[in-house]
C-alpha cells in the first residue's frame, strides 16, 4: 500500500532540516526521510563549525549570496534561540609579501558580494591580536564566527515537529519514480514501504546524485558528477595559541589548512584535501607532515607532539581536481522541467551558513512552480 503524502525532504543534514523547516512553517505537510538512526551524521557534524562570511566566492554565485544573505539569519536564528555561537572573527593572513595580491583579490571579491567589514591588519596589529601568528599583514573579518552544529540541527528539528512535520531516521530511499503529477518513492529500513508525494526535495548530500539517478524517468543529463574530497582535522591539545579564527590563503580545492576553534575554545587545524574516489572516512596519521608543514609557515612555534588526530569530513563537490569553482546546483521545475521537484547537488561550504537562505530560496522555488 503506497502512503499519499504533500512534500518529503530526502535528508536531514542541517540544509535538508532548514528546507523542511521553511516549508512546514509555510503549512506544508513535511515529512523528512533519513537514512541514518539520526540528523546530521555527515557532512553537517564533520566540518569547522564556521559562520562564513561570504569572502572568496564569485560574484552572484549561489554561493555567494546564499552566504552573505545566510549568516545574519543564522546569528539572528541563534540569539532568539539560544544556539550557542560566537561571532569571534577570522583573520586571513599573508605569510610572505607576494601573497599580499592575494589577500587584496579577496578584498575585492569579497566588496563585490556585500561584505563590507573587513579590515587590513598590519604586521604588528597581527603580532598585538595574535602574538603567535608570524605575517606580514591580514584581512581581518570581524563577522566570521563559530556554531554549535549539533545544537543548531536540534533546533531545527524541534521546529519542524512544533510545526506539524515529521522526521523518520532509519528509512532510505531505494529509488522511485516521477508519475504525472506526483512522486513514488520506494522507502527501506525495518518497515519498507511506498510514498507517494505532490513536491519531494532531495537534499541528500553525498548521497544526492544517487537518489537523482534512481528516479526512473529523471532525465540523466540533469546529475552533475560527484566529486569527493575528504578533509582531516587534527586537534591541538592544551590551551589554543589563538584567539580569532587563522586562515592562510586559500588552495585549490580548499581554504587551506586553518585554525578554527570550537564553542570550548579548543584549536582544532584542518581540513587538507585528499581526493578520493568513494566514500571513506578513514584517518590518514600519513598526513601530518603536510599538516606541520603548512602550518608552521604562520604558526612557526607549532609543537607537532600536541597535533592529536581529530576527524575527517567529506565534501560532496560538483568540480573536481583542476576544475575550478563549483557552485552550489539547486535545480527546481525551471531548470530539469518536473514540476514540485528540487535537487540540491554540491551543497559543500557554505552550505551550514548559507542553510537559512538556501531553505528560503527553495521555499520559492517551489511556489514559484
Amino acid at each position: 500500500m503506497t502512503e499519499r503524502l504533500d512534500c518529503v525532504v530526502v535528508g536531514a543534514g542541517v540544509v535538508g532540516l532548514a528546507i523542511a523547516r521553511a516549508l512546514a512553517l509555510s503549512g506544508r505537510e513535511v515529512v523528512v526521510l533519513e537514512k541514518a538512526e539520526s540528523f546530521g551524521t555527515e557532512t553537517s557534524s564533520r566540518n569547522s563549525e564556521v559562520i562564513h562570511a561570504g569572502i572568496y566566492y564569485p560574484k552572484d554565485s549561489l554561493k555567494a549570496r546564499l552566504c552573505v544573505a545566510g549568516k545574519p539569519d543564522l546569528y539572528e536564528y541563534c540569539r532568539e534561540r539560544g544556539v550557542p555561537h560566537s561571532r569571534v572573527g577570522k583573520i586571513i593572513v599573508a605569510a610572505t609579501e607576494d601573497q599580499i595580491a592575494i589577500l587584496q583579490g579577496h578584498e575585492r571579491s569579497a566588496i563585490a558580494n556585500g561584505v563590507e567589514d573587513l579590515q587590513w591588519l598590519s604586521r604588528k596589529d597581527i603580532a598585538a591580536a595574535e602574538p603567535n601568528v608570524a605575517a606580514v599583514t591580514g584581512l581581518l573579518s570581524p563577522s566570521t564566527g563559530i556554531i554549535d552544529a549539533h545544537a543548531l540541527m536540534l533546533s531545527f528539528v524541534g521546529d519542524v515537529e512544533n510545526a506539524g512535520g515529521t522526521i523518520v531516521y532509519r528509512s532510505p530511499v531505494l529509488g522511485g519514480r516521477v508519475g504525472r503529477d506526483s512522486f513514488v518513492l520506494d522507502v527501506g529500513g525495518n518497515d519498507a514501504t511506498g510514498i507517494e508525494c505532490a513536491t519531494l526535495v532531495n537534499a541528500g548530500g553525498l548521497h544526492a546524485q544517487e537518489l537523482a539517478g534512481n528516479l526512473a524517468s529523471f532525465p540523466a543529463e540533469h546529475i552533475p558528477p560527484r566529486h569527493i574530497a575528504v578533509g582531516h582535522y587534527f586537534t591541538y591539545s592544551g590551551a589554543s595559541p589563538f584567539g580569532h579564527l587563522i586562515y592562510p590563503v586559500p588552495e585549490e580545492g580548499g581554504l587551506g589548512i586553518h585554525v578554527t576553534l570550537d564553542m570550548g575554545g579548543q584549536a582544532r587545524f584542518g581540513p587538507d584535501v585528499k581526493w578520493l574516489q568513494g566514500i571513506d572516512y578513514s584517518f590518514d596519521e600519513t598526513r601530518k607532515p603536510r599538516f606541520v608543514e603548512a602550518i608552521r609557515r604562520y604558526y612557526p612555534d607549532l609543537d607537532p607532539a600536541r597535533l592529536q588526530p581529530g576527524y575527517t569530513g567529506i565534501r560532496p563537490k560538483i568540480a573536481g581536481s583542476g576544475m575550478g569553482f563549483g557552485d552550489f546546483r539547486i535545480d527546481g521545475p525551471q531548470a530539469h522541467g518536473i514540476a514540485g521537484l528540487v535537487n540540491l547537488f554540491g551543497i559543500e561550504s557554505p552550505g551550514l551558513t548559507s542553510a537559512l537562505a538556501i531553505a528560503a530560496y527553495v521555499a520559492a522555488m517551489l511556489r514559484e512552480h
